[in-house]
């Protein structure tokens, strides 16, 4: 796999012409920026920018008083190969929080083995109502001990008004959710992008993330799509890599708060 070449393909497809993801939000291209603004449940943010030394001031400036008149909280996708190459440092200058860096890793589905091989106990649900999107905030509670009511919001929207653009799972230990994860599959894009895949504690090492990527590698195949993406911590990019996924970049999220 040519990254240079990829990574080249992935800023085009799934930054500068980034489609919608997920129903009701409005994605626009304003001078050097693509944005995405929606709902209080919906992604807030900035997917892509092409800035200088001249232009990233005003245009960090810009968006805040776009996103503050809105009322909205947003997030700027900033990647390690954006410019300029202090953009990181502006974006602290003008008030945004970062959280920790995470990998932008990415695979040609026909490269991925195949699977899932599941441990003994548990089988995998697909999630279609909203008992199903239950149990994904439940694992998702488990796993990480933090609120999931919106990522939840935001899985029955899609599911109710764009049910092909999304396909989730949760992995069952009897009655117990132990996991949950999802696919994407951006619109006009030869990418699918995985999400979630966090492991309650006592069911981790097991091998459940790696079933899950491979489930939805699978369905990604089944719909000819060429790339799995996955903005991936720490934890998880050992697995990928030795499922055969290779870093792209690095992304880092800077938060700006009301």
């Amino acid at each position: 796999m040519d990254l240079a070449l990829v990574r080249e393909v992935f800023d085009t497809e799934m930054r500068r012409e980034a489609p919608q993801d997920s129903p009701g939000v409005t994605q626009e291209r304003v001078g050097g920026v693509v944005r995405q603004t929606g709902g209080d449940s919906d992604w807030n943010g900035i997917v892509w920018s092409g800035l200088t030394a001249g232009t990233a001031d005003e245009a960090i400036a810009e968006q805040v008083r776009h996103y503050r008149a809105h009322g909205l909280a947003f997030e700027w996708k900033h990647y390690s190969h954006d410019e300029p190459l202090d953009l990181g440092q502006r974006l602290l200058a003008a008030g945004f929080r970062p959280d920790e860096p995470e990998s932008v890793m990415v695979a040609e589905v026909s490269a991925l083995p195949e699977g899932p091989v599941l441990p003994e106990g548990v089988r995998l649900v697909p999630v279609t109502d909203r008992a199903g999107v239950g149990l994904v905030v439940r694992a998702h509670e488990l796993a990480f001990g933090d609120d999931a009511s919106r990522l939840g919001e935001r899985l029955l929207a899609q599911l109710t008004e764009a049910p092909d653009s999304v396909a989730a799972v949760v992995a069952m230990a009897g009655d117990q959710p132990v996991s949950a994860a999802r696919a994407e599959f951006p619109s006009g894009t030869r990418f699918a992008t995985l999400w979630g895949g966090g492991t309650v504690e006592e069911w981790r090492g097991r091998g459940i993330y790696r079933a899950l990527v491979a489930h939805r590698a699978r369905i990604a195949a089944e719909r000819g799509l060429r790339y799995l993406q996955v903005d991936a911590m720490e934890t998880s990019r050992p697995i990928l890599e030795r499922l055969g996924f290779a870093r792209l970049t690095t992304t880092t999220p800077y938060n700006y708060d009301l």
